[in-house]
C-alpha cells in the first residue's frame, strides 16, 4: 500500500515509524512532515496539513492507497471528509465527530445528556454573564475555551479575579481569536490525570495503554501550560478496577452516545480522565493520537498499525486482537529556551546518533536539516523514548539518552514519571 500521514510533529513520527514496520506498508509518504520523518517517509513540505484542497490534490496526484490524518486542525476543518468523498480512504472522525474536541461545548453538552461522569459546568456566549456567573462561585474554578488552542486553552484559576482575567482576555481581548469566543465555566475537579487513548470504529473502542502527560515546563508541574513535556506508558494509576470503571461508566456510554446522536466516530478518540475519590471522570476529549502520549504509546504496540487502521475504517475493529508489549516505555521531551513563550530557532542539535545508540527512539517534533546538520525549528524540538521491563528502567534509560543530545537553550524537566517510579 501507499499511503499518506498528514502532520508534521513528533506524534507524526511516532506514527510513521510505527506504519514503516508494517508490512502492508510498501511507500510511505508525509505532508509537510519534518526533518526526522525525512528518515522513514517522503516528505511533502509544500503542503500544509491545514490544507485540505491541497492533501487532496496531493492523495490523488501520488494515488496513494490510504490517508492518516493526525492532526486536530485538519480533522476539525473536515479532511477526512474531503478525502473520503473523492473515495479515498482515510483514517480519523469526520468534521462533525470531530466537534468532541473541537468544541468543549459540544462535548459537554454529549456528556450531560447521556450521564458520562464530568464536572459540572456552564456555558457561555455572553462575557457579562460569565463574570456576573463567576460572582456566585468560589475558586480554584476551571475556565477553558471552547475551540482548539493548542492544548494550551484552559486556565485553572486559583482566584476568581483571575477567572475573571481570563474570561475577559479571551472572550473581548481575543487570546484565542475564534476559539475562545465562548467559554466554558466548570468546577475543579480534584485527583490525579490519566490519558486513555482507544482505537473507535463505530462500533467497537479498544483502549490503548493507559499514559500520563506533564503539561507543565518546569519540574515539580511548575510554570506555564506546554503542548506536553513528557508522558510514560502504562500508568500505575489506571488498575483493573480503574480500568473497569472506565469502560463500563465513560468509553462504552460515550461510543453509545454518539451513536444515539448520529455520528459514527472512527479514528482514535483520546480520553482525558480525573481519578477523583468519586472515580474516573471525563476531562476533556480528543479526536485524534495525542502528543507527547502516541510517543510512549506506540512503542508497546505489537500488533500491526495499518491493520488496525484499516479494521477502524473498515469497522472490523471488533474482530482483532491487539497485542502489546509487557513493558513500559516513557518520552522526555527537549524543548528550546523560552518554550511556550518566545524561544530562538536553529540551535545546532548534537548528541542525536549517541541517543540512540543507548537503545532508545528519538522522535524529531521541531527540527530542520541544515548543512551543518539537524537545527532546532520549533518550541518542542525532540522527543526521546525509551522502553524498559518497569516504569523506573524506562525512565532512567530515556534520561541517560536525552542527556547525550545537546542545543543551545536545551531544556527538559527532570522529574517526569518520578512521581510514580
Amino acid at each position: 500500500m501507499k499511503v499518506l500521514v498528514i502532520g508534521g510533529g513528533g506524534r507524526e513520527h511516532a506514527v510513521c515509524k510505527k506504519l514503516k514496520e508494517s508490512k502492508l506498508v510498501d511507500t510511505l509518504l508525509c505532508a509537510p512532515g519534518n526533518a526526522g520523518i525525512a528518515q522513514v517517509a517522503t516528505c511533502v513540505p509544500g503542503v500544509k496539513a491545514t490544507d485540505v484542497p491541497a492533501i487532496v490534490k496531493l492523495a490523488k496526484d501520488e494515488q496513494v492507497d490510504f490517508v492518516c490524518v493526525t492532526p486536530d486542525d485538519p480533522l476539525a476543518l473536515g479532511c477526512v471528509d474531503a478525502l473520503e468523498k473523492e473515495g479515498i480512504a482515510a483514517f480519523g472522525p469526520s468534521a462533525y465527530a470531530a466537534q468532541m474536541e473541537s468544541s468543549k461545548i459540544f462535548s459537554k453538552n454529549l456528556m450531560k445528556k447521556y450521564g458520562i461522569p464530568t464536572a459540572q459546568s456552564e456555558t457561555f456566549e455572553d462575557m457579562h454573564a460569565a463574570l456576573a456567573y463567576l460572582d456566585t462561585q468560589s475558586a480554584p474554578i476551571v475556565i477553558k475555551a471552547d475551540g482548539l488552542a493548542l492544548g494550551k486553552g484552559v486556565i485553572v484559576a486559583q482566584t476568581i479575579g483571575e477567572a475573571k482575567e481570563a474570561v475577559v482576555d479571551m472572550m473581548q481581548g481575543g487570546r484565542f481569536g475564534k476559539s475562545g469566543a465562548r467559554v466554558l465555566i466548570e468546577e475543579c475537579m480534584f485527583g490525579r490525570e490519566v490519558t486513555v487513548l482507544c482505537f473507535c470504529d463505530g462500533k467497537t473502542i479498544v483502549p490503548m495503554r493507559a499514559s500520563q502527560d506533564h503539561k507543565r515546563v518546569n519540574d515539580n508541574d511548575q510554570g506555564p501550560n506546554t503542548g506536553g513535556m513528557g508522558a510514560f506508558a502504562p500508568s500505575p494509576l489506571y488498575t483493573q478496577e480503574i480500568a473497569e470503571r472506565t469502560m463500563n461508566e465513560i468509553l462504552v456510554p460515550t461510543l453509545n452516545a454518539m451513536n444515539a446522536e448520529g455520528f459514527t466516530f472512527k479514528g482514535v478518540l483520546y480520553v482525558g480522565l480525573m481519578l477523583t475519590d468519586k472515580g474516573p471522570k471525563v476531562v476533556e476529549y480528543n479526536a485524534r493520537f495525542g502528543d507527547p502520549e502516541t510517543q510512549a504509546v506506540l512503542p508497546l504496540l505489537e500488533s500491526d498499525l495499518m491493520e488496525i487502521m484499516l479494521a477502524v475504517r473498515n469497522q472490523t475493529l471488533g474482530q482483532m486482537d491487539i497485542r502489546w508489549k509487557d513493558q513500559a516505555a516513557a518520552c522526555i521531551v527537549l524543548a528550546s529556551g523560552g518554550y511556550p513563550g518566545k524561544y530562538e530557532s536553529g540551535k545546532l542539535i548534537t548528541g542525536l546518533n549517541e541517543a540512540e545508540q543507548t537503545g532508545a527512539t528519538v522522535y524529531h517534533a521541531g527540527t530542520k536539516m541544515t548543512e551543518a546538520g539537524y537545527v532546532t525549528a520549533g518550541g518542542r524540538v525532540l522527543g526521546v523514548t525509551a522502553l524498559g521491563g518497569t516504569l523506573r528502567e524506562a525512565v532512567d534509560s530515556a534520561y541517560a539518552a536525552a542527556r547525550k543530545i545537546h542545543f543551545d537553550g536545551a531544556h527538559m524537566r527532570s522529574d517526569i514519571g518520578s512521581r510514580d517510579c
